[in-house]
Formats: C-alpha cells, structure tokens, sequence
C-alpha cells in the first residue's frame, strides 16, 4: 500500500507513474522516538525525511545558548536541513522529535542517482524548492509586519497539531515572543475570542 504522506509530497503533475513508483520504493520507513534527534548541529545531513506522523522541530542555539525554535514539521512534509544535505557542510540546527515519529527517508545518494535519471524529479526538486523560498520569505516579512496574536493564530490554523503538542517555550521562541507574551495572548483570545 502507498503511503499517503509520500503520494502528498510527490504530488507534481508531470510525474509517470512508473516514476513516482521507483520514487516511493526508493524510501525506506523508519521510526523516531520522542526527544530522538533526527539531526544535531555540526554534523552533515546525509539524508531527508517525509513525515508520514508525528511532529518535529528544527531549533538552533543563539548567542546566549537559548534554543530558537526556526521551524515546525507536521504530517506530510518534508524534514530536511536543505544547506547542509545539498552543500554538503555541517548542519547549523538541530532537528528533533517532539512526539513519536513515522518517517520515510530517502539518502543523499539515493536522491542524487534518481535527480539524474527522472528529469521530473529535477522539475519537482525546483518547484519544491521555489515554494519553500516563498514561504520562508513570507516569514520572515510577517514577523515584522503581523502582531504576534495574528502570528499565533496563523500558526493555529495552519499547523493545529503543533499548538496541541509543542511546549509552550518552543510555540513562543518560533513566534518571536516571551512565554510571557504567549501565556497573555492565549488567555486573550479564551476571554475574548470576537475581539480578535
């Protein structure tokens, strides 16, 4: 049976379905355990991840040593360190399992023998890769022109399952806030939900 995590993130229009069919045998189903790390700073990605479920985060260390959290990855997206796999340099954050995790993961290697045999996989790599860039930068521009309760409620609605799971450090470091801040906002929005 084909995972749906893998038919979601290898959705292209192009794609033969012999292809995508050597795509999905290419991957190998693995498992994570709560707190495991799927990747730690200074070491060299050498594989990505399709995340079929569960819930993880990528985090790095700022100049005080407090963990920043730079992003979440729920059900049926890819975790991946893109600089570090695809530069081949070591990683500059870490990425870790706060939940269990069923994973798909296909090796550098691997990727790179069928980057050169499916000129689709080029052209879903390259669209896979523009999106991201888009909403990285979107990102970054709505962390300066959005409160931080609009951030928190875009984050609830996009990403539900992180606001149910992910400690309240974590939801606030990646907002951009205090735990403070995110304690007040989230007592707000309970006591006042029409206002907002």
């Amino acid at each position: 049976m084909i995972s749906k995590a893998l038919e979601i993130c290898y959705e292209f229009p192009f794609f033969l379905p012999e292809e995508l069919q050597e795509i999905f045998n290419a991957h190998e189903k693995i498992t994570f355990h709560k707190g495991d790390f799927i990747l730690k700073e200074e070491k060299t990605a050498n594989e990505y991840y399709i995340l079929e479920k569960g819930l993880a985060r990528s985090f790095v260390n700022d100049f005080n040593g407090n963990e920043v959290t730079t992003n979440f990855f729920v059900d049926n997206e890819i975790i991946i360190e893109v600089s570090s796999l695809f530069q081949r340099i070591p990683s500059q954050e870490n990425i870790v399992c706060i939940t269990d995790c069923e994973c798909w993961k296909m090796d550098f290697d691997t990727f790179q023998e069928l980057f050169h045999k499916i000129p689709n996989l080029r052209e879903w790599g390259r669209a896979w890769m523009s999106q991201q860039l888009f909403i990285g930068k979107q990102r970054s521009v709505e962390m300066f022109t959005l409160s931080a309760t609009k951030r928190y409620l875009n984050l609830l609605e996009q990403k539900p399952y992180v606001i149910q799971f992910a400690p309240l450090k974590q939801i606030a470091s990646y907002l951009g806030v205090t735990d403070t801040s995110l304690s007040r906002i989230r007592k707000e929005l309970v006591s006042h939900p029409r206002k907002i």
